[in-house]
Order: structure tokens, then C-alpha cells, then sequence
């Protein structure tokens, strides 16, 4: 009798178990098909395809090694999404969208290409504390121009002070930063921190310094969409 009354509470304990995960597993699909059928009334079709692709690179992706996850969301986003200033797209001088806006416009920007890989990396399981949007000045014409460009990329830590691997939309290639002389780092942040020019501690919280980023993460949970 004693061995049934311990083994009684760890089956309710394990059936309830499996009761939460089974009830999050199905909340997570719904909320992916409810995603879907947003992204399907107000971007159309093609809205809706460039969402279920991004989709399934993420359902195929989970358990990739971390280089592979790198190059695959990398060459998703660069093939998949157009380049459009905010002027063209949005009709603002600086806009940061959201990475369902950019699935569902199928263009972006510099910040909008950084943001979308930075999410995407979070969702298969990278941690965010290996990863930076990195603001740069690019330098426009080679190795002897003199005109630089406000620029974003996305940096990879493989260990919190190591080199880090630039994804970029100019470039089709992921390579160390000491490969890109034409990128000048200026700050670098993600959701714990924020980082000026090279410095290997935390300045201040992003949230506080940087509006658009507040803003953006904000909108991303009025769509129903986090991290």
C-alpha cells in the first residue's frame, strides 16, 4: 500500500505534465495558423507563402548546428526579401518594421534584414546573448572612398569576447568582422544590453536609449508575435 500511495502522485504529477505541454504545443500551433491567416488578409497570398516558408525554415532548422542555422537564415532573408529604402516602402525617413511587416512586403532595409535574422536566430534557439544588431558606418565605393553610409548588421558571438561573424544584406557571405575593413562599428545592442564601439561591457539598457527598438518589440506583441 505504501509503494502505491508514492507512485499514485507521480503519475498525476506526470500525466499533468504532459497535459501542459501537450495544451502549449497546441497553443503554439494555433497561434502560428492564426498568424497565418493575418498574414494572408492583410499582405494576400504572397504574404501569406513568404510567412509559412519562414515558418518552415525555423520547423526545419531547430536542431541544425548553430553555422547552419547562421547560413540559413542568412541566405533565406537575402534571396527572399527585396532591398527598399523606408521613403519607398513606408513613406518615412526611418522606419524599423517588424520581421511579419518585412514577410509581408517582401522588402526591407538595412535594420529591417538585422531585425528579422536577430528574431529568427532567437526562435531556433541561439542565444540572445551571442547575438548584437550592429550599427556601422559602411564604407561605399572600396578601399579608398572616402563617403560612408549608415548601415546595420547582424553580429554572432561564438563566446561572449570573441570576433564576430557579420550577416549583412550586402553581402551573400557570412565573414569574421576582421574581413569587413568597410564596416566601422559606432554601437551594438540586443534585448540586455548595448554596446559603443568596441567596448566589451554593457553601457546602458536599449529599451531606455533606443526608441525605435522599444518601439518595434512593442509592435511585435500587438501582433501577436514574441520572440
Amino acid at each position: 500500500m505504501k509503494s502505491v500511495a508514492l507512485l499514485t502522485p507521480l503519475r498525476s504529477v506526470l500525466i499533468l505534465s504532459l497535459l501542459i505541454i501537450s495544451i502549449a504545443g497546441a497553443s503554439f500551433a494555433l497561434n502560428e495558423k492564426s498568424l497565418a491567416e493575418q498574414m494572408g488578409n492583410r499582405y494576400g497570398d504572397d504574404g501569406r507563402a513568404l510567412f509559412n516558408a519562414w515558418r518552415t525554415l525555423i520547423n526545419q532548422g531547430v536542431n541544425l548546428a548553430e553555422q547552419e542555422q547562421l547560413n540559413g537564415v542568412n541566405d533565406f532573408f537575402n534571396r527572399s526579401i527585396a532591398f527598399r529604402t523606408d521613403l519607398q516602402q513606408w513613406q518615412q525617413q526611418d522606419y524599423w518594421a517588424t520581421p511579419l511587416e518585412t514577410l509581408g512586403v517582401g522588402a526591407a532595409d538595412c535594420e529591417d534584414y538585422t531585425i528579422a535574422k536577430y528574431i529568427t536566430l532567437l526562435k531556433l534557439g541561439v542565444p540572445g546573448e551571442k547575438l548584437r544588431l550592429i550599427y556601422v558606418k559602411a564604407q561605399i565605393g572600396g578601399p579608398h572612398s572616402t563617403f560612408f553610409q549608415a548601415h546595420m548588421v547582424l553580429g554572432f558571438y561564438p563566446t561572449p569576447h570573441a570576433e564576430p561573424l557579420i550577416l549583412d544584406n550586402l553581402i551573400t557571405t557570412i565573414e569574421p568582422a576582421s574581413k569587413r575593413p568597410d564596416l566601422r562599428p559606432v554601437f551594438s545592442f540586443n534585448d540586455a544590453g548595448l554596446w559603443i564601439g568596441r567596448d566589451r561591457e554593457s553601457r546602458a539598457d536599449p529599451g531606455a536609449r533606443l526608441s525605435r527598438w522599444r518601439d518595434v518589440l512593442t509592435r511585435m506583441r500587438t501582433e501577436g508575435f514574441h520572440p
